[in-house]
């Protein structure tokens, strides 16, 4: 059973996105050119319509109930994702409306889907939450020149199963049939072009992205994907840029992108000057894509990591669950102080609350910290110590603030960065926008406003094969929350 949580049949983006003149195709002969885009999240997976304009102009969101796998852990149901997928795109080639001329993906890292040798589905997608066996982790370790060597080779630090290729790793030795039976191992976005085209490829952000796979010393993959024999299981590369095929209705097809590193593309194409990228979702994470410094130990131990851009370049990141931690905290509030589950998104920024809560002694959002980056302290507060929902509210993302500053500040060694773009949830919360400005008043920080990151930077990357239109100047719409206190206006 699958719960749907919105549907939009078409819907016009108000501002601060352009609002999109629909009258031209008004008449029944004429439908809108669009790329299509499957933006899949871990808890919301997406349908999104962008003209050749680049404006979003259908969007479907749906959540879909989890199933377990063979341990009873709760996990991704593929077959259902699958299902909704085929049903989704039918349904719009059916409504006569749009003229899809390409589909493109997005989708969270670290997960594999497992074809058998015709192809069909080995079940289930592992979640990448599931705990990992602490004792085949250190053979791995021993075997490939311990936890150290094996993260700076790989530009990750040590996650478990959200290192996607030490789940291969642990299917080879306490399931060795089910091992057997792969024959191919694809990425979730690739399993998603896979679908549209029978093809299978790997594509370098997805193994790029915390998976233990790549050595980005060597620029290849790491010796131990060869020695365990994961290499005959992962299909060759296909650069991002380049479609993995066609519909039977003859729509090409992307081959999909890890999306954190689809969410830097429109920043890329619309920016020169170097700048970091705060993309936040479920997890927080800060890009820089202009800094390749090979990571430190240090880096390591405080959640760095380096991702792969679509052109084969370092983007070095860093990494918070804040999202998450926001998540359940307004669960919390929402149950204590007797309000609806999203009452939060209603609350402005309030500085004289601030002011209050500093005062009062509950700690100063401007003060540093030197405790090891992670969750914040708001899960230890007690909640009585607030007058309301409101002043409670504010705490949590102070609170949430103190270590997201932490977090970014790790990419900012150097001095070239003058910008800080943030995008995602966090940039319409405008206590969250006001107190990561103040923390960082040497830098510009900008609330960017476009219609899905990720789902934008999945379209722009195969726009020479759908769109014959010069790409738009007008992709992304900022705003400004701080100047450094050197700059002049």
């Amino acid at each position: 059973m699958n719960s749907e949580i919105e549907v939009f049949k078409i819907r016009i983006v108000s501002p601060p996105y352009q609002l999109i003149n629909l009258s031209t195709y008004q008449h029944p002969m004429i439908k809108i050119p669009v790329i299509a885009i499957y933006d899949v999240g871990k808890t919301n997976k997406k349908l999104l319509l962008f003209n050749e304009e680049y404006k979003l102009v259908y969007e479907e969101t749906k959540q879909l109930e989890e199933t377990k796998d063979e341990d009873g852990y709760a996990c991704e149901d593929v077959l259902l994702l699958t299902q909704w997928v085929k049903e989704s795109f039918d349904r719009l080639l059916s409504g006569g409306r749009f003229n899809i001329k390409a589909i493109n993906f997005a989708a969270y890292g670290a997960s594999f889907v497992y074809l058998d040798e015709k192809k069909d589905i080995i079940p289930p997608l592992y979640n990448y939450l599931k705990p990992y066996p602490p004792d085949l982790q250190k053979v791995f370790f021993k075997n490939y020149g311990g936890e150290t060597a094996v993260c700076k080779q790989t530009a990750s630090p040590s996650l478990g199963n959200l290192n996607s290729g030490l789940q291969l790793y642990r299917l080879k030795y306490e399931n060795p049939r089910k091992f057997a039976q792969i024959k191919y191992a694809l990425h979730l976005p690739q399993y998603l072009s896979f679908i549209f085209t029978q093809q299978v490829f790997s594509e370098i952000t997805s193994v790029g992205c915390h998976t233990f796979l790549w050595d980005f010393r060597q620029n290849s993959y790491h010796e131990w994907v060869d020695k365990e024999n994961i290499m005959e299981k992962l299909p060759d590369f296909l650069y991002a840029g380049n479609p993995g095929g066609v519909t039977q209705d003859k729509i090409t097809v992307g081959v999909g992108l890890h999306d954190s590193s689809a969410a830097l593309i429109p920043y890329l194409i619309s920016f020169n000057d170097p700048f970091i990228l705060l993309s936040t979702g479920t997890w927080c994470i800060s890009l820089n894509p202009f800094n390749d410094i090979l990571l430190s130990g240090d880096e390591l131990s405080k959640d760095c990591l380096c991702y792969l851009s679509y052109e084969k370049k370092p983007v070095k990141a860093s990494r918070l669950f804040a999202g998450y931690e926001h998540e359940q905290q307004v669960i919390r509030l929402a149950q204590y102080f007797n309000k609806p589950k999203d009452y939060f998104a209603g609350i402005a920024y309030d500085p004289k609350i601030l002011i209050k809560l500093s005062s009062g002694n509950k700690r100063n959002i401007k003060s540093k910290r030197a405790a090891k980056i992670g969750q914040s302290f708001f899960e230890a507060r007690n909640l009585n110590t607030f007058l309301n929902y409101e002043e409670a509210y504010h705490q949590l993302i102070a609170d949430i603030i103190a270590q997201q500053v932490n977090s970014t500040q790790l990419l900012l060694e150097g001095g070239i960065i003058k910008r800080i773009f943030v995008d995602g949830g966090f940039s319409k919360n405008s206590i969250f926008m006001h107190l990561l400005a103040d923390a960082l008043p040497r830098y510009e920080v900008y609330a960017a406003a476009m219609p899905a990151a990720s789902a934008l930077g999945a379209a722009l990357v195969i726009h020479q094969h759908w769109n014959s239109r010069p790409l738009p100047a007008d992709i992304i719409d900022l705003k400004l929350y701080s100047v450094p206190h050197d700059a002049a206006l």
